[in-house]
């Protein structure tokens, strides 16, 4: 099995049962494995870009997420803003509410829940000053989009840009 499927508590009991060790915990278990030069549970998918015009087309976004635009640094007044949608998140309400914490009792939560419909995510993210604004629509598509630009738009700094110098 991949290790990147194990959990901690699952490595501490087969490292125990190999006898690798006589005791270990989990916390130490962690700092080994998080001190390690090849750590294989850290992967990422990629896609090969396959269009031979890839860095072409690319290129100025990513001359953008670095700063740069046509080969000239950006100014204080310019702004990188990245936007994406993620639809159909399921909207759903419990059916009861959950219980607090309290000494010697967890969290209860209740499992059954009313269906609300689906619902679209909308994100803008300010590449440059690290800041996210998101909205739920009932609905994507450009007039969601046009929402979302005219909340951002309507935030300092960027409602105070007045076009082209």
């Amino acid at each position: 099995m991949p290790l990147v499927r194990w959990s901690v508590p699952e490595l501490r009991r087969e490292v125990l049962a190999r006898g690798l060790v006589a005791t270990i915990g989990e916390t130490t278990l962690w700092r080994w494995l998080d001190a390690d030069a090849i750590r294989p549970w850290r992967h990422r998918s990629w896609l090969f870009p396959r269009d031979p015009r890839f860095a072409e087309c690319a290129g100025p976004v990513l001359d953008l997420y670095a700063g740069q635009w046509q080969g000239r640094p950006l100014g204080p007044r310019d702004y990188v803003i990245s936007a994406d949608e993620k639809t159909s998140i399921q909207a759903r309400q419990r059916c009861h509410a959950s219980t607090p914490v309290a000494p010697r009792r967890p969290l209860h939560v209740e499992h059954e829940y009313r269906r609300r419909g689906a619902w679209a995510y909308l994100a803008a993210w300010d590449v440059h000053r690290a800041r996210l604004f998101g909205r739920c629509e009932a609905r994507n598509g450009i007039a969601a989009f046009d929402r979302l630009v005219e909340h951002v738009m309507q935030q300092e700094p960027y409602c105070a840009y007045s076009g082209p110098s």
